[in-house]
């Protein structure tokens, strides 16, 4: 059957603002690739990032530049061949899992060869601002389980005491997006030591990271800019301790699934992460995300408004994706 393209931008407003050490945003803009063959539809949605690069018409033109190719008939394993690792090619390999998983009338799962999947309990996002705004947050949401704490500015060490003072109970990751430096690492790792802190991410800026191989990491550190797709992991070992997978990064579910069986067997911890999107983003990386580590997806949560139908979410889980939304 023929196959048809498709690329549109979707927006959705944030709950509040969102704000990391590099800024904030109020709105998720995102791009949505649809796959069809004129009986059945394939859906994926990413995040283009600023960080890597990327932006709302990039991604467009990269989806764009592989229309000839896709509508004459290639694969989802060519694909990997045919566009470079990032945003645009996870919403096209997505949805290529999509099609084929309606297609065949079988779960993405199924398809990829892995269990049936479960609910998984996911992190809950504090954005970094003031420290007594960030405990309030924090109070706010001590009911769950896993907290993610964005920090990464030149006073982290009263952010780090404030939210564990609001969330006493909860297990934290801190995300210092790039923000720390060698000369101030071995005072915040003692002061989330202290915190009871479960994991640290990506504390400093990506290919300046060296000084983690000689540290002495008495938290975990995850990788996050650092690692985008395989070819990156083994350079990872003996800075970091687990590797952030996001289908952003990767490039889409093929890539997200091939990496995390290579990290394992190179002794690295597993999280799986996300932008700031929709439940279309977060389903197929809800796959991925079985038995890692640490889960992150909590996208949909810090929305005004997501798509409907979305992903399930109760109390800290967050449940597989029904076929009617993907896969």
């Amino acid at each position: 059957m023929p196959i048809s393209l498709s690329a549109t931008v979707d927006h959705f407003p944030i709950a509040g603002t969102f704000t990391i050490s590099r800024g904030s945003k109020t709105t998720a803009s995102v791009v949505t690739c649809t796959i069809s063959d004129g009986t059945v539809t394939g859906r994926g949605e990413c995040v283009p990032y600023g960080r890597y690069g990327e932006s709302i018409e990039s991604v467009l033109s990269e989806i764009e530049a592989a229309r000839a190719l896709i509508e004459s008939g290639i694969t989802r394993l060519d694909l990997q061949q045919s566009m470079k690792p990032g945003a645009a090619r996870n919403a096209v390999d997505c949805a290529f899992w999509d099609l084929e998983a309606k297609r065949a009338n079988r779960s993405a799962a199924a398809l990829a060869g892995l269990a049936d999947p479960i609910a998984l309990t996911t992190a809950y996002t504090i954005s970094l601002a003031e420290p007594e705004e960030m405990m309030a947050q924090a109070a706010r949401y001590a009911h769950r389980e896993l907290l993610k704490v964005k920090v990464g500015t030149a006073d982290d060490t009263s952010r780090i005491r404030a939210v564990r003072k609001g969330a006493p109970k909860s297990s934290i990751i801190l995300d210092a997006n790039e923000g720390w430096t060698p000369e101030n690492l071995a005072l915040h790792f003692a002061v989330c030591t202290k915190a009871g802190i479960a994991l640290i991410e990506q504390p400093l800026p990506a290919g300046r990271d060296e000084a983690l191989g000689s540290a002495t990491r008495s938290v975990p550190v995850c990788a996050d800019e650092s690692v985008h797709a395989t070819a990156d992991l083994k350079a990872l070992v003996g800075r970091y301790d687990a590797v952030n997978i996001k289908l952003d990064k990767t490039g889409g579910l093929t890539e997200a699934l091939r990496m995390r069986e290579e990290a394992r067997a190179l002794g690295l911890k597993i999280m799986v992460g996300c932008m700031v999107g929709s439940s279309l983003a977060m389903a197929p990386a809800v796959l991925v995300a079985q038995g890692a580590d640490f889960v992150d997806l909590d996208g949909p949560l810090l929305l005004a408004q997501d798509r409907s139908p979305g992903l399930r979410y109760e109390a800290s889980l967050v449940f597989p994706p029904e076929p009617s939304l993907w896969g």
